[in-house]
């Protein structure tokens, strides 16, 4: 298995584990919150190289 496919998995595995246990709107709030915050923690320099890579990836 490929490493982002691992990500994924453990992401999913997460999220259900979240839903379980959480109100599904604390879930979604945790599920979308953590991503957006690291986003914003990056300085703004860092912020273009991600977003010139992904473009990059995209063009393939």
């Amino acid at each position: 298995m490929s490493r982002n496919a691992k990500i994924a998995a453990g992401g999913v595995a997460a999220g259900l584990i979240l839903l379980i246990w959480l109100p599904w709107w604390a879930a979604l709030l945790i599920v979308l919150g953590v991503p957006a915050a690291a986003y914003l923690a990056l300085d703004p320099a860092q912020r273009r190289r991600l977003r010139r890579l992904s473009r990059k990836e995209i063009g393939r």
